[in-house]
């Protein structure tokens, strides 16, 4: 099955019905609120979600206006690979090395607690968004980088430094290839993780959201924001028109350089692409059925990733090694219309190559899209109100790995929109690890860390991590 570069497929995410997908709550687009949000992905619907959702509003939600530029959760939320996993060992080496053993143990736990948030909001509002609890599993393919993870996590250890109690690691090479079923596993490492369906989490949210009080406005591209209002008021101008503000939270993540000059060097947009695999339904001999979501590591720095879903499909991305032949093809692109060169020949016969028992299977390519992901050039999301300016917040910058981020992100924001404070609240009161704040230190480092992961991607290097 083929599908030509000049007319990529629409996610497969967004194929779900969404009444929703253009909604305007009121015809025309309101004049004040008390807060706005720019963006109806995840963080902009769990945003509004808690912004409205909290006891604490003793009967007066804030009148909430959400504004989006295109289709609701038409960004990289709905165009994501669905998985829900927490970076339970593979960051940590360097985090320890960064901020010290306290932030990165943080940092690992924060993850891991965003599964189970999301667990139980999905069971609380009785969301059905196919979420599933499940393992995750980590393998690699190239000894070397193997060795290399394999060292650091037990020198790590041995200097006292706490992984997860789930955290199971497999070193034997025939162990590894039999429980996950990769062919020419070295090692593997699982822990628990979850994956879910983001456009119908997204939706529901919103949806939740409208029924709160919040007036969605889809179709509505912000094009500035400015502090000339009455009263101190920000004015937030689009193309139908301006609202006046007395708060606005921006959650359009690699948009965010477009509203905000400081980001543009900051937040990156990166284009990278999802595709659907399988099998189809007269398909015999059946392949087997994988429990398990996985990062498939072939470098330190290159990796696929996939979940299976339970109607026997594969969601699958990465195919970075397509992407970094060309500077143009990844970085600094927001056109989400196309896919880059190549990567669909890569996907095509993915399953075949690379599971065993899925040679004669006939899976095959469903659907393939493109999405724009915000990469931080430091790797960490920014969280927080921007520097001096009072009651605009941004949640931005988290480079393709939201989904175990978001949930927890957003509540703490909200919770400090409504009380105030300052954005070192978020980490004192509100619990969210310290490298996320959004500060002007940071704003102000011009290290960018994007280009050393793909420089190491194309060439294949095993610098420790």
């Amino acid at each position: 099955m083929a599908f030509p570069h000049s007319q990529p497929m629409t996610s497969f995410w967004l194929s779900a019905a969404a009444d929703l997908a253009n909604h305007r709550t009121t015809e025309t687009l309101p004049q004040e609120a008390d807060v706005v949000i720019i963006g109806s992905g995840y963080s902009g619907s769990a945003a509004a979600y808690f912004l409205l959702a909290d006891d604490n509003n003793d009967g007066k939600p804030p009148l909430t206006v959400i504004l989006e530029a295109r289709q609701v959760c038409s960004g990289a939320t709905g165009r994501n690979g669905g998985h829900l996993k927490p970076d339970t060992y593979y960051s940590a080496a360097e985090n320890y090395r960064k901020y010290g053993a306290q932030i990165a143990d943080e940092l690992i736990k924060f993850e891991i607690q965003q599964v189970l948030d999301v667990k139980r909001l999905v069971e609380s509002e009785n969301i059905d968004c196919d979420f599933e609890l499940t393992r995750a599993i980590d393998v690699f393919t190239d000894q070397q980088t193997a060795d290399m993870v394999l060292q650091t996590h037990n020198e790590m250890r041995s200097k006292g430094f706490s992984f997860p109690d789930d955290l199971h690691v497999i070193v034997d090479p025939k162990r590894a290839e039999q429980v996950s079923g990769v062919k020419g596993a070295k090692a593997a490492l699982s822990f628990t993780a979850g994956s879910v369906w983001p456009y119908k989490l997204v939706n529901h949210l919103l949806r939740r959201s409208i029924e709160m009080g919040a007036n969605l406005q889809t179709n509505t591209p912000v094009q500035k924001i400015s502090r000339n209002g009455p009263g101190g008021r920000h004015v937030v101008t689009t193309d139908r028109g301006t609202i006046l503000a007395k708060k606005i939270i921006v959650a359009s993540n690699a948009y965010t350089g477009a509203l905000f000059p400081e980001f543009r060097d900051k937040v990156i947009p990166v284009r990278g692409v999802v595709c659907r695999i399988a099998v189809p339904e007269d398909s015999r001999p059946r392949a087997p059925h994988l429990n398990n979501s996985y990062a498939i590591r072939f470098n330190p720095e290159h990796f696929d990733y996939l979940i299976s879903k339970t109607d026997g499909s594969i969601v699958v991305g990465g195919a970075d090694r397509c992407a970094v032949e060309k500077e143009s093809y990844w970085y600094a692109n927001t056109d989400d219309s196309q896919l880059i060169p190549d990567v669909q020949e890569y996907f095509t016969g993915y399953m075949q190559r690379m599971f065993n028992g899925w040679e004669d299977s006939q899976a095959r390519i469903t659907d393939i899209w493109s999405g724009i992901m915000g990469w931080s050039t430091d790797s960490m999301p920014f969280v927080g109100q921007m520097p001096g300016q009072p009651g605009v917040f941004v949640t931005a910058g988290f480079t393709g790995h939201g989904m175990p981020r978001i949930l927890g992100c957003s509540k703490a924001l909200a919770e400090l929109v409504k009380s105030g404070g300052e954005t070192d609240d978020l980490s004192r009161r509100h619990g969210l690890p310290r490298p996320y704040l959004l500060t002007a230190e940071r704003l102000k480092d011009k290290s960018n860390g994007i280009f050393s992961y793909a420089r190491k991607a194309s060439s294949g290097s095993t610098s420790k991590l």
